[in-house]
């Protein structure tokens, strides 16, 4: 399959890679003039779990190649879509003129309506899943990250159509393991919601690295995100279908919070997901926070943690989201 990762983030990069060691042709869609600054490979050291439990470590120089411009008549079988939920806008109007016969892949947050958050790209053409994967760039270059065995994928309410099979199919062939969110709206929003408690507390620390090991601080991103869950309910979510997803942040703190602080401190693949998150200055988890502190407001529903840790995230000069 002839692949185009858009953008040439972390998650695009280590799936990137994946793809390309299960042999189809993969190139990334980067902004003109930033291929020079990429350079022609990437630096790799990743943890690796699809055929190990504890992970199998990958060190190497990747290389890569870029184009700088797409037009409509390309031969691309699918196009990967990764990026922070605030730049999607941007992404899909650049994309929707230049799809071709292409399916979309929008792999990653969303906080509105999924069919909306799309804009102009054709829904027919469009399959719809999360990574399952972690980590960052670091000031040397290097892209220090963690992969799990799995990746989801999911359906607003209907079976899987040819060409989101298609799209299943490329990863199962990369040794990924498929997992199945038939309301993948509702799994989308409770994610979303988990990542906002643990993102609050994480930037009143400095970063969501400073989590790793912090008994108290993770409880409290627990109880933020506990704090989140009337929301989700507020917005028209049947919780009792998101048991799964929601039985973190129900689950006694005492309990769950000392478990967490150990994994983080003593997992290497949990370890790596948070300590990569190490950038001050990263604007996504901001965007989140924001965006479901207004979502809240909105609906009236109390969530103090989160009101609480606005000063971290609310915008440069002022003390709105």
């Amino acid at each position: 399959m002839k692949i185009l990762m858009f953008g040439r983030g972390v998650i695009a990069t280590i799936y990137g890679w994946a793809l390309r060691r299960a042999g189809h042709d993969v190139e990334f869609y980067v902004r003109p003039g930033r291929a020079a600054t990429y350079g022609d490979a990437v630096d790799l050291n990743l943890l690796d779990t699809r055929r190990r439990v504890w992970g199998q470590r990958v060190v190497e120089t990747w290389p890569v190649r870029y184009r700088e411009a797409l037009e409509p008549g390309h031969d691309f079988d699918l196009i990967v879509l990764s990026v922070p939920h605030h730049r999607l806008p941007e992404a899909t109007t650049f994309l929707s003129p230049r799809v071709g016969q292409a399916t979309v892949l929008v792999f990653g947050n969303i906080w509105t309506e999924p069919r909306a958050a799309v804009g102009a790209l054709p829904l027919d053409r469009i399959a719809w899943g999360f990574p399952q994967a972690g980590g960052g760039f670091g000031a040397d270059g290097v892209l220090r990250a963690a992969l799990l065995p799995s990746v989801i994928f999911g359906t607003l309410g209907q079976p899987p159509t040819d060409r989101e099979r298609a799209a299943r199919q490329a990863f199962r062939e990369a040794g990924f393991r498929i997992k199945e969110r038939p309301d993948f709206r509702g799994w989308l929003w409770v994610h979303f919601a988990s990542d906002a408690g643990l993102l609050s507390q994480g930037l009143r620390l400095g970063s969501l690295s400073k989590l790793v090991g912090a008994t108290s601080d993770l409880r409290e991103g627990l109880l933020a995100g506990r704090e989140l869950l009337p929301l989700l309910t507020a917005r028209g979510l049947d919780l009792r279908r998101h048991r799964g997803g929601v039985l973190l942040f129900r689950a006694p703190t005492w309990l769950t919070a000392p478990a967490l602080a150990w994994l983080t401190a003593h997992v290497p693949l949990a370890r790596v997901s948070f300590a990569a998150h190490s950038d001050p200055d990263a604007e996504e988890p901001r965007e989140v926070c924001r965006d479901t502190l207004t979502e809240a407001r909105r609906l009236g529903i109390s969530v103090p943690r989160l009101e609480a840790a606005q000063p971290h995230f609310a915008r440069e000069g002022t003390d709105r989201v």
